[in-house]
């Protein structure tokens, strides 16, 4: 029974999402998380106009605080009043922490445009899920573009949050969505957020380091069991992992990249200004639509291999200590 309350939260969250995703209409505690950083933002640029950095940090650690201290008040008394209740409350938190099916279905919208020939409307797809600028990008940019964001939030949106629930249970997957979500808002080197978002880039490359090189090896291992060339894979990701500005983007764009014998990154326009940035990858052949569909069988087996292991991981170190 120890075992079982251990591990059956982040199992049930995972079939909840595969089978119901993220309803727009519904309330969302990262919304919740999102809405807080902006509104900590707007005053910091108030208030603390010559001190961003410290702002900043100032941001940082308060929605840190907030984020996990709320579902960890709420869970203790949840499980205080009955182990059930906890257990059920703790599931659809884990359930609103990690986002496959959002992030699949979100990356289908383009899809489908593509396979009606609608570019603008593709554009406007990607637009939701990238954030680069994508007003000017052709079919092939659409695609790249949304294989990149699959491949990197396998590790940012699923593996990672499933990596530190298995160590801290739903609370630390709201800590490592706290920091994930500062980053995607404010974690820019333009000059608008350089300071304002150096503590939010920092903390998340620090959180994401082992999550992205464990899922980079697990994606591996997935492109094998699902006929890709995993040696590829193998190989472009020692080859090219480190091609990124960020030390963990790269980890499974270049494992992607490989497996499917496609070329990735390349340069990009954020906010309106070129950045330059290397190819991963090597081009074997043009980018095709069904890449998107590849991708997304990619990320759900690395998703379930990254389950089992938290499942079984949770089990033995947590189960020891209790």
């Amino acid at each position: 029974m120890k075992f079982i309350t251990l591990i059956l939260p982040m199992i049930l969250g995972f079939i909840i999402d595969f089978i119901l995703g993220d309803p727009y209409w519904f309330p969302h505690p990262i919304r919740a998380i999102g809405n807080f950083i902006s509104v900590m933002e707007k005053l910091i640029r108030r208030h603390m106009p010559s001190k961003l950095r410290a702002g900043g940090v100032i941001l940082g650690l308060t929605t840190i605080f907030f984020s996990t201290s709320i579902p960890l008040i709420i869970l203790l008394f949840s499980y205080r009043y009955n182990i059930l209740i906890g257990l059920l409350i703790e599931s659809i938190m884990c359930y609103y922490i990690i986002c496959p099916k959002c992030l699949k279905n979100e990356s289908m919208k383009v899809y489908v445009t593509i396979a009606q020939k609608n570019i603008e409307k593709a554009r406007k797809a990607v637009s939701m899920i990238v954030g680069r600028d994508t007003e000017n990008l052709d079919k092939s940019g659409i695609i790249r573009a949304t294989v990149e964001t699959v491949a990197e939030n396998t590790s940012d949106g699923v593996t990672a949050p499933l990596m530190y629930i298995s160590v801290l249970g739903a609370v630390g997957g709201f800590f490592y969505k706290a920091v994930n979500t500062m980053d995607s808002m404010i974690g820019y080197t333009n000059e608008k957020y350089a300071d304002i978002g150096r503590f939010a880039a920092k903390s998340d490359d620090f959180l994401n380091f082992v999550p992205s090189r464990i899922t980079a090896v697990l994606m591996i291992f997935s492109a094998k069991i699902l006929g890709l060339d995993s040696k590829n894979a193998l190989k472009i990701w020692r080859r090219d992992r480190r091609n990124h500005a960020s030390p963990n983007s790269a980890q499974t764009e270049a494992v992607c990249a490989g497996a499917l014998g496609i070329r990735l990154a390349g340069d990009a326009y954020y906010f309106g200004e070129l950045h330059k940035k290397p190819f991963i990858g090597d081009n074997k052949r043009s980018i095709e639509n069904e890449d998107i569909m590849r991708i997304n069988k990619l990320m759900y087996m690395t998703s379930f291999l990254t389950l089992i292991l938290g499942a079984v991981f949770r089990m033995v170190i947590w189960g020891a200590i209790l």
